[in-house]
């Protein structure tokens, strides 16, 4: 079971008993995850951008605008932490102080380089377009020179990294088991709901097989 390396950036030293660093639990948490927050330091102020992103590999992708001023920032190799957190379930406990959540959380450290290597640029933005949609990259039309011109993609190749996971049911104080309050858990989940139509779709096209 290959693992992250625990440094002093990845610890969790808080209820350290729910730190991951095995590999594999972390890719699948960013898998699932469809989105991220990438934060950054630019001329001493705090900055964080939520955006969607890849996995491939060890690497995460994101793409974006040649012209947006946060993806120029990250192209120069500055520091990055980026996050995501999948929550599972409320945790309803006896005593307001043991709410909590029932969750699966990945921060991880970097340096972002822009990718210029033709084919990691097209792998890339077909694994996003994919992970957003299974089976859409073959079933729409491809960029055009222009549109790749115009859109940059920056690799973080993941050095430092650890998940942190709550399960399980509350965990009240001894005494407050003889309560008469309910507890336990109220799942949560994000799911694909039908699809709705544009209304300028051209007459005739039934919804993709991948859609259904």
């Amino acid at each position: 079971m290959e693992k992250f390396p625990v440094t002093e950036k990845t610890e969790i030293t808080r209820l350290p008993k729910r730190g991951v660093y095995d590999k594999e639990q972390v890719y699948g948490i960013l898998d699932e995850a469809l989105f991220c927050t990438v934060a950054f330091v630019r001329n001493g102020e705090p900055f964080q951008i939520p955006t969607g992103f890849c996995r491939i590999g060890n690497t995460i992708y994101l793409h974006g605008s040649v012209g947006s001023q946060y993806m120029r920032e990250l192209a120069t190799g500055i520091p990055v932490c980026i996050s995501v957190m999948l929550a599972d379930a409320l945790v309803l406990a006896r005593s307001a102080f043991h709410h909590s959540v029932n969750y699966r959380s990945v921060v991880a450290f970097s340096h972002g380089r822009k990718v210029d290597n033709k084919e990691e640029l097209y792998k890339s933005l077909e694994v996003f377009t994919n992970k957003m949609c299974p089976g859409r990259w073959d079933d729409v039309r491809q960029p055009t020179e222009g549109e790749w011109k115009a859109t940059m993609v920056l690799a973080f190749d993941l050095e430092e990294a650890s998940a942190k996971v709550r399960t399980g049911p509350p965990k009240d104080d001894e005494e407050d088991y003889d309560l008469n309050i309910w507890a336990g858990l109220q799942p949560l989940k994000t799911e694909r709901l039908p699809v709705q139509a544009d209304p300028a779709l051209k007459a005739g096209i039934a919804v993709p097989s991948y859609l259904k």
